[in-house]
């Protein structure tokens, strides 16, 4: 199965391995959401540990361009798959801890974003290629982790946010060896789990009431300008120049 979940010591844990760099299309995007549901509502679990499979390239690589290339028209889809992901992992009943390596691309950032902690393997890094890619979409998450001007720069120029410089900038609780990534985020859940479910559950809705501001309503507008984009003619460009080259269309 590409997409697995376990259940030990009251730590459920979903783990990704969609070869060749879990990039999701819009069918596994849409199946996500019941599957981080399901396990915070789990009487057993008091916390959720969402991780990439040890052998995998990278965390998260986003969407699958290339079911956007030959398939436009499933934009809404995968929208839809999207923003149902990221607020099943913002209301998640209990606290949801994200581990990541390497690369955490465009829908990883929401993941990552949505999530209450994120433990980052050395090696990890954050980027938001979406203007690269012909779509938008991610800020509002990546905002919740780091500054705004920090945000901008990077969605601007696509560029890469190193583990250390996130979690220089608060936006990453603890910063592994990559070999030992699993170890220490699986130790840092052990003490979340260990707590009282009911305090957790009241802790988690608590939080996110605290919040400033509603991401999931600030990646719902982000969305509309998705779709916005995906309708111009450069959106197209951008992602046969991707699927083909492997690099940004020139404009």
């Amino acid at each position: 199965m590409p997409i697995t979940t376990t259940i030990e010591n009251r730590i459920a844990e979903i783990v990704f391995d969609v070869p060749p760099v879990n990039a999701f299309d819009s069918v596994t995007w849409n199946s996500l959401p019941e599957m981080i549901r399901a396990a915070g509502a789990n009487p057993e679990v008091n916390v959720v540990l969402i991780r990439a499979a040890e052998t995998a390239r990278g965390f998260c690589g986003g969407v699958d361009i290339k079911e956007m290339q030959a398939h436009p028209d499933r934009i809404t889809l995968l929208n839809r798959g999207n923003y149902l992901t990221f607020k099943a992992i913002r209301d998640c009943e209990v606290p949801v801890v994200v581990a990541v390596h390497k690369f955490v691309i465009g829908g990883g950032i929401g993941i990552c974003g949505a999530s209450d902690t994120i433990i980052a393997a050395d090696d990890a890094f954050f980027s938001l290629p979406e203007v690269d890619r012909g779509a938008m979409g991610g800020a509002s998450h990546l905002s919740r982790m780091l500054p705004l001007h920090k945000v901008r720069a990077a969605f601007f120029t696509g560029g890469n946010i190193p583990a250390e410089e996130a979690y220089r900038l608060g936006g990453v609780e603890k910063v592994v060896p990559r070999d030992k990534l699993v170890e220490e985020a699986r130790a840092f859940c052990a003490v979340v789990a260990s707590k009282s479910r009911k305090a957790l559950v009241i802790a988690k809705e608590a939080l996110n009431g605290l919040e400033p501001r509603d991401v999931d309503r600030g990646y719902r507008w982000e969305q509309g300008f998705t779709l916005e984009m995906y309708m111009h003619e450069d959106s197209q460009k951008a992602r046969d120049a991707f699927v083909e080259t492997g690099k940004a269309a020139k404009f």
